[in-house]
């Protein structure tokens, strides 16, 4: 009997496993040039706050983190990323501790992947992995299950090469399947090649309703107000504050996945849209950012975003960073450029000397509130500060109405704010501030009165 390949021995370790991981974490030694996946320089983010992003990702999918550690890469090696000496050391870690999946905070190359498996005789995975199991356990909607399925299949087209031993035999075609000598692997890339190219066309598809639901709310029309940021950032609980709705929210990241939208009613009386979308990550794979761009659009079509930052993290701004690089890529760089909208969260896990500074400095800027989305405090004036922001986006028109078209009239105080009105015999003649989209409607409902 042919012996059992190492890296299948691997893959029924970590079926079988218990959950019990270990993190690593890799960071180039001073000096050295960065690989691809390695994280980037200690000045931009701390290789200790990756280290506990790291943990937080293998947590949110139920891992028992045995054992995480910062390993120096002196120079990346091609067939396993770190160093022998490392390789052997982790794995004696591996073995003493009963470790089944070890979590490497890095792209790694399906080659490395393999490698590591072998040399450890536990479940390998990489960075991109790591989310795509996270984004896996958290779609709930039947797109997210497709786009989390097309982010997949992409990344595992790559990695055949970390095929068992039946990918290296050869089958015979029956005409529907593959032709004469068509190998396991080929067969397998072109099925998968098959089922992505489904994927793309339903997604394609999922594109097209969402427009038409884009173009729905525009006829209502209602402002939407998108919140963004990193993963983590609080973005569903400080949905939950203001719409008083019940989405999932956890200490968990990416406990938000599928975009959810709730009306609120501001105090002006003003209704708007609020969105809550997936969180951001840093070195988020480009096919990930790729295969959830149907949801991201909701982002692009947003007539306000609201970039939700836990201030109290230490890499809060290299966060800010992330995000604001994904959104540009999106399409939102003349917006990023001008400043966007920021809600300073968590301002309560401040310690109250830093508290008191971050207020400060979010009330002499007119673009950022400070927020506890966890007890309230500042939501109001967050509010408030939204109101004032749309109600800066309206426009100032002077109409001249017939005193006897009540139905107008009705529409222009019940849509509008009217700034002023003066009656004649037969008509009053009104300065309205109107919303974009309002106005757009007026046009439609009533075109004689706008040229």
């Amino acid at each position: 009997m042919k012996p059992a390949d190492p890296a299948a021995v691997s893959a029924d370790r970590a079926a079988r496993s218990t959950g019990v991981a270990m993190v690593v974490h890799p960071v180039l030694a001073a000096g050295e040039r960065r690989a691809p996946g390695m994280a980037a320089p200690a000045a931009v983010r701390a290789p200790a706050a990756r280290l506990d992003e790291a943990i937080g990702l293998a947590r949110a999918i139920d891992l028992t983190i045995a054992h995480a550690e910062l390993v120096t890469v002196k120079a990346a090696r091609p067939a396993t990323l770190i160093g022998s000496g490392q390789v052997e050391r982790l794995g004696g870690v591996i073995a003493e501790r009963a470790i089944g999946v070890v979590v490497v905070d890095a792209s790694l190359s399906p080659v490395q992947q393999r490698n590591l498996e072998r040399a450890w005789k536990a479940k390998v995975i990489d960075r991109t992995g790591l989310i795509l199991e996270i984004f896996g356990a958290r779609a709930r909607t039947h797109e997210g299950r497709l786009q989390v399925e097309l982010a997949a299949l992409t990344y595992q087209r790559s990695r055949l090469v970390r095929s068992w031993t039946h990918l290296e035999r050869q089958r015979g075609g029956f005409g529907f399947l593959g032709g004469p000598g068509e190998s396991q692997i080929e067969l397998d890339r072109r099925l998968i090649g098959d089922r992505i190219a489904k994927l793309r066309r339903e997604l394609q598809d999922v594109r097209r309703t969402r427009e038409l639901h884009r173009s729905a709310r525009k006829r209502v029309p209602y402002p939407v107000v998108a919140l963004v940021g990193y993963t983590n950032a609080g973005k569903s609980t400080l949905f939950n504050r203001l719409t008083r709705a019940s989405v999932f929210a956890e200490d968990l990241l990416f406990a938000t996945l599928d975009p959810t939208m709730r009306g609120v009613t501001l105090d002006s009386g003003r209704r708007i849209i609020l969105s809550d979308t997936v969180g951001f990550i840093s070195d988020l794979p480009t096919h990930l950012v790729a295969a959830f761009r149907a949801t991201l659009e909701e982002v692009l079509e947003a007539d306000v975003v609201l970039h939700v930052r836990d201030i109290s993290h230490p890499d809060s701004d290299a966060q800010r960073d992330d995000v604001e690089s994904v959104l540009s890529d999106l399409g939102l760089a003349e917006s990023v450029e001008r400043g966007l909208f920021e809600v300073w969260n968590k301002i309560d896990l401040l310690p109250e000397a830093e508290r008191a500074a971050a207020l400060a400095r979010a009330n002499a800027n007119r673009n950022c509130v400070a927020v506890s989305a966890l007890t309230g405090a500042g939501c109001d004036a967050l509010i408030e500060r939204l109101d004032q922001t749309l109600s800066s986006q309206r426009e100032i028109l002077t109409l001249e109405v017939d005193l006897a078209d009540g139905r107008q009239l009705a529409w222009l105080y019940d849509r509008g704010e009217v700034l002023s009105r003066a009656d004649r015999d037969q008509t009053a003649r009104l300065t309205v501030a109107l919303d974009p989209p309002d106005v757009a409607r007026f046009r439609r409902q009533f075109p004689d009165r706008l040229h």
